[in-house]
């Protein structure tokens, strides 16, 4: 959405301005109408501070960790907001993120509120960290809002290496050898089949079938590839509705293993975002709502929103979380009980501190099957391939010894 900016006044005269993100003025002018701010005139951004979040221009999350950290410091020492956010652009090395905190810092010297600054960038400052630094400021502790945020990403950021480093290592494998026996079909495979045609031997069925499937690629490769891009883009084509996205994450999380390690991501997730908005003084339901829309999985979203209509109509968040079948019952029963001591905020957290690490003891078993189970795999193709191009060979010899 366009990010604008506004000037105005509120009920006691007091000049405002700052920047919003709004589907259109109309939109804007009518927000700010509610909050009591005659509006005295609204524009929208010029391109000097639409920030691309592509490539090179993007802000990595590890940046966005250490700029919490470094800000809580900032706040706790006793330096003055706007100070802090001078200090901390001057010393950014990422030219996206400086120009945007550039860009918050004259918002808020220009009377508006460090959270409403942070909502005019909304590709690098999301509704969890923007409702969390709002909760901090109208509490007076946003220099402990920051330690959660940047303790947050940390622990967001070690997931996401996680799950990738688990993705490397078979992805690695499988590429490697898809290479290899390509290479072989396509330009190794042809000299040993000229090579038996010219000699005009007999030859056994592994060999035919090895040098049959050559012809196949050599012939039709480039509409195997051709095929594999137009499936590719089709996937993403269909993730980009909400019923494709849906179908796809569901079938993820019921594929074996894989899918227990990513609904044990999934649950990690949850309960630290929600754990946190929680701890940081956020309305439960606007917990829920930012806890599904960072979910990252459309099965968990839709149970999340579930979740939280059944809590705006005044059921508790047990019956509704048992009744979505996406958690798991210690799950289930560990927020209960936390919701019944009103201690949720605390039981979230460990629940997630335990799920992270069955994360990470789940991917190193897997990496511990998966390792010689693709080696063997590359041995036997890679294998199977040279032996079928010399059996012929060894049959002549044997004639020709005979």
């Amino acid at each position: 959405m366009p990010v604008f900016t506004f000037t105005g006044k509120t009920a006691t005269g007091e000049k405002v301005t700052g920047d919003r993100t709004a589907a259109t003025k109309q939109d804007l002018q009518n927000l700010l109408r509610r909050e009591r701010i005659a509006v005295g005139s609204i524009k929208e951004k010029g391109k000097e501070f639409n920030l691309p979040m592509i490539g090179s221009g993007s802000v990595p999350t590890k940046d966005l960790a250490i700029f919490f950290r470094q800000f809580s410091v900032m706040i706790d020492a006793g330096l003055p907001l706007v100070q802090c956010l001078e200090i901390l652009a001057a010393n950014q090395e990422n030219i996206t993120f400086q120009k945007c905190l550039t860009g918050v810092r004259t918002t808020v010297e220009g009377g508006a509120t460090l959270a409403n600054a942070m909502r005019g960038y909304p590709k690098i400052f999301d509704d969890l960290a923007t409702n969390m630094i709002e909760a901090g400021e109208t509490g007076g502790i946003l220099d402990v809002i920051l330690q959660r945020l940047a303790t947050y990403v940390e622990k967001a950021v070690k997931l996401r290496q996680a799950v990738r480093s688990a993705l490397v290592y078979p992805t690695a494998v499988i590429s490697i050898a898809t290479l290899i026996v390509a290479g072989l079909l396509k330009w190794v495979v042809p000299i040993f089949a000229n090579l038996f045609q010219g000699l005009d031997v007999s030859l056994p069925l592994m060999t035919r079938v090895v040098i049959n499937l050559s012809t196949l690629i050599g012939k039709f490769g480039w509409i195997f590839v051709l095929l594999l891009i137009v499936l590719i883009i089709a996937i993403k084509y269909a993730r980009s509705s909400p019923q494709g996205r849906f179908f796809f994450d569901n079938l993820l999380l019921k594929l074996p293993i894989l899918g227990a390690i990513l609904r044990k991501i999934a649950v990690a997730r949850f309960t630290r975002t929600l754990g946190t908005l929680i701890t940081s003084g956020v309305p439960i339901l606007e917990g829920l709502t930012i806890t599904a829309r960072t979910s990252g999985n459309a099965v968990l979203e839709q149970s999340i929103m579930k979740v939280r209509k059944a809590v705006e109509e005044g059921r508790t968040i047990v019956d509704p979380l048992r009744e979505s079948k996406v958690f798991p019952n210690m799950v289930v029963q560990m927020i209960g009980v936390g919701e019944a001591t009103g201690a949720m905020d605390a039981m979230l957290q460990k629940i997630a501190d335990f799920y992270e690490d069955e994360v990470d003891a789940a991917i190193k078993d897997m990496l511990t099957i998966l390792e010689p189970l693709l080696i063997g795999f590359l041995g036997v193709v890679v294998g199977g391939i040279v032996i079928s191009l010399y059996l012929p060979l060894f049959s002549m010899i044997a004639k020709l010894s005979g």
